[in-house]
């Protein structure tokens, strides 16, 4: 006879899905909270196809995207009702198109903004339009209009040379805090790109001590805690009253009344209850337990 529990077990379900949607939550943070820019780039030529998008914004819609050009703010569109659902540049112009972009919700929510140029000239440096996160590798690329070969391109950082490259691209490895700056590129012949401010943000944990979001910590910890005291009682507590009743009706009564745990006359198969699969799952369940108190 084994003796079940439903309510247990489904706790122990809605707990892994807890874990399992904070662990999704947390990936989904980076460049959460910006319109979508296509293509991911913060500059370009005039005349190219630009589109900013807002729908499902921390999952809502009804979004509208804004945009800010020399002091004057208004809808990307055209009118105020037709302003809902994507931007969709066909041609870009510097004069009707650059500047800065956010979402708005109903006067109620405002996303973060993005910075947009567009330029008449023959060259672009193609800078992410979100923050970079500290560590990742950067790619800078300095872009000549209508090129189909290679050619030297110089960077800048704050108007200061920082190198050239025979290919366009110049690749800045686990970039720091200290990288953030305005950076822009020049091609012999074919003029200099306008200036884009490159933004780092920093990570979710560091040393000097920024972490990751309380509430995200703690819904972690504590799920991952509570998935695993359930696995142990739906596991542990089925299984001792079924050798409770073993002993019942194979030892004497006083055998019986001792602890199934302590009782040093335990026949010998009573310790080995936890079956390769469940030994492995608590195995898991520990590690990802341990990883997250380091966190």
């Amino acid at each position: 006879m084994e003796v079940r529990f439903p309510t247990i077990r489904l706790l122990m379900n809605v707990l892994m899905l807890l874990v399992i949607v904070a662990e999704f939550s947390d990936s989904q943070t980076h460049n959460s909270g910006f319109p979508q820019v296509v293509p991911n780039r913060q500059q370009f030529f005039q005349a190219e196809p630009i589109m900013i998008s807002c729908e499902g914004l921390n999952g809502l819609t009804g979004w509208r995207v804004m945009k800010k050009m020399n002091g004057d703010v208004r809808t990307c569109a055209s009118t105020w009702e037709r302003s809902f659902g994507p931007c969709k540049i066909i041609n870009a112009y510097p004069s009707t198109d650059s500047g800065e972009y956010w979402c708005e919700n109903g006067e109620i929510q405002k996303s973060n903004s993005v910075n947009i140029t567009v330029t008449e000239s023959h060259v672009i440096l193609e800078l992410p339009v979100y923050p970079v996160i500290e560590g990742e590798n950067v790619a800078l690329r300095c872009r000549k209009k209508d090129a189909n070969s290679n050619y030297t391109a110089k960077f800048y950082k704050n108007g200061i040379f920082i190198g050239s490259s025979s290919s366009g691209n110049i690749m800045t490895p686990s970039i720091s805090k200290s990288d953030e700056g305005l950076y822009k590129c020049s091609i012999a012949d074919a003029g200099e790109s306008p200036e884009s401010w490159l933004n780092i943000k920093a990570t979710d944990f560091q040393a000097h001590g920024s972490s990751q979001p309380t509430g995200l910590i703690v819904l972690r910890s504590v799920g991952l805690i509570s998935l695993l005291v359930t696995f142990l009682l739906s596991v542990g507590l089925p299984r001792c009253w079924k050798h409770k009743l073993s002993l019942e009706t194979t030892y004497s009564v006083h055998q019986s009344t001792l602890a199934c745990s302590a009782n040093p006359e335990v026949p010998p198969d009573f310790h080995g209850t936890l079956d390769v699969v469940e030994v492995s799952w608590l195995t898991r369940l520990y590690r990802a337990f341990r990883n997250t108190v380091r966190v």
